[in-house]
């Protein structure tokens, strides 16, 4: 018999090679919450995010905020109806084969790896900035490379040790730094005695069609939070505790949004720079509310939340990885675990050298290191838009194969996908400046060639394609009676 929180974890064995399992019910619901903010970043937003999204909405950026977390809340919602019902390692990937078929799970597994590499680049180099900025306060100087090789190696080691002791440091880091962040915006509310901005909550100042563009920032700073999903293996209760990791991630993100856009917005009210055109808000915000002894800190929070990102990134990225690696589309050795440690080192080690190459690489071009951030972190994006889309399909989909379709189902997943088109289209239109203008075409470069690699490969190993359905199978009937079991005992 199955107790409520025991549930049978199927390895996807497809490789004929021997392979060590991954460590299995060790990460808490906390510990994957962790997980899926560090990933969203919060602390990266606001420091330097908001004075983006302030450029396109003004007044109106944090309504931007409460608007891209609803719209996203309804993805989680499709996500969701594949977490209640089963879990596995890099499971959006799996989930995405169960609705759609296996191509299309394999687009979407290749298109998060593509996400996951971005924004793990883009915390390596947010880290270099920020380190950069506390030496520099020491009055010291460090080349940037210095700062890329200390962020890959340790968010490397971390990954490869023990995945529970990355959960807890990234709780730890990220939950600090939101606090102190959460602190100063206290300090700035009782500096102005608690006084209500009228301007922003009036909506008057700000023209409604820059929403769209506002809208776009928003769910781009929001994405991630899916990536709890990644860990059904070694979740523990994965059928609750992951779709609660995931919703909670959003919401706690998109509250913190929210709140600190409208302090920051209203704590720069007069200031002789607009907050558009400052690079490190949270420090002149600390000075404005004349404490300014805590730049350091916070310069601080924001350097190790940037290490936080990277690492959660390599994370969530390895676990998809090693789930395709057993499914034959990457290569064998990717889907071996380590035999002490239980963690996916191959895949791991894979993520964490491209992500320091690719900066490494750009910064040696020349290449700032804000610019390098910008760049990686617009290619990112294009990399979770896929996969949203196709959950989003596949989520009704599955759900009517099972017989548990409802209209509020059909509901959640046309309210998804129109939803989504406001950051497909805002994207790439209106046209943005070079490089940018080409990066979609370099998006879709990559997707094709996994795309057609995936057909390639299950058209020659036609076997494969129904081992690998069998498992899929096989996982899902067993999650299904472990939990109608555990019902029964109660």
């Amino acid at each position: 018999m199955f107790a409520a929180n025991e549930f049978v974890v199927i390895d996807l064995k497809v490789q004929s090679m021997e392979t060590n399992p991954l460590r299995a019910n060790c990460l808490s619901f906390s510990e994957l919450l962790g997980q899926a903010v560090a990933l969203i970043s919060p602390t990266m937003t606001a420091a330097l995010i908001i004075p983006v999204m302030f450029s396109n909405t003004g007044n109106m950026s944090w309504l931007a905020y409460a608007l891209g977390t609803v719209m996203l809340l309804f993805v989680a919602f499709n996500l969701n109806q594949f977490a209640r019902r089963s879990a596995g390692v890099g499971s959006m990937y799996a989930y995405t084969c169960r609705g759609l078929g296996l191509t299309a799970g394999g687009v979407a597994g290749w298109s998060l790896v593509w996400a996951y590499l971005g924004i793990a680049m883009a915390g390596m180099t947010g880290f270099a900035v920020f380190a950069g900025k506390l030496t520099q306060m020491a009055g010291h100087s460090v080349s940037p490379l210095v700062f890329f090789v200390v962020c890959a190696v340790t968010a490397w080691y971390c990954a490869w040790r023990n995945v529970q002791l990355s959960a807890v440091l990234m709780l730890i880091l990220e939950g600090a730094s939101m606090l102190l962040i959460l602190g100063l915006c206290f300090i700035v509310l009782q500096s102005r005695h608690f006084a209500i901005d009228t301007k922003q909550l009036g909506l008057s100042d700000t023209p409604l069609s820059s929403m769209g563009l506002g809208v776009v920032v928003a769910i781009f700073s929001l994405v991630g939070f899916e990536c709890a999903t990644a860990f059904g293996t070694e979740a523990k209760d994965p059928l609750k505790s992951i779709p609660r990791a995931v919703i909670w991630s959003l919401i706690v993100s998109g509250v913190f949004f929210v709140f600190v856009t409208y302090v920051m917005v209203d704590g720069f009210t007069g200031y002789a720079i607009t907050l558009d055109k400052i690079d490190a808000p949270l420090n002149i915000l600390a000075e404005l509310a004349h404490v300014k002894f805590l730049q350091v800190p916070l310069s601080l929070g924001a350097m190790f939340t940037f290490f936080s990102l990277t690492l959660s990134c390599i994370n969530a990225g390895a676990r998809v990885i090693f789930a395709m690696g057993r499914h034959g589309l990457f290569h064998e050795a990717t889907a071996d675990a380590h035999s002490t440690n239980e963690t996916p080192h191959v895949a791991v080690s894979l993520m964490a050298i491209i992500a320091f190459l690719v900066p490494a690489i750009l910064f040696a071009a020349h290449n700032a290191p804000l610019d390098i951030f910008n760049w990686v972190g617009t290619l990112a994006a294009f990399g979770f838009l896929v996969p949203y889309f196709l959950i989003t399909i596949a989520a009704p989909v599955y759900l009517s194969r099972l017989g548990q379709l409802r209209r509020r189902d059909v509901g959640y997943c046309v309210a998804a996908l129109l939803l989504l088109m406001i950051p497909a289209i805002g994207s790439v239109y209106p046209l943005p400046p070079a490089p940018v203008v080409y990066f979609p075409y370099i998006f879709f470069a990559y997707l094709a060639a996994g795309a057609g690699w995936i057909v390639s490969l299950h058209r020659r190993e036609p076997a494969a394609r129904t081992r690998i359905r069998e498992e899929l199978a096989s996982t899902h009937e067993q999650y299904q009676l472990a939990a109608t079991q555990a019902v029964n005992e109660v």
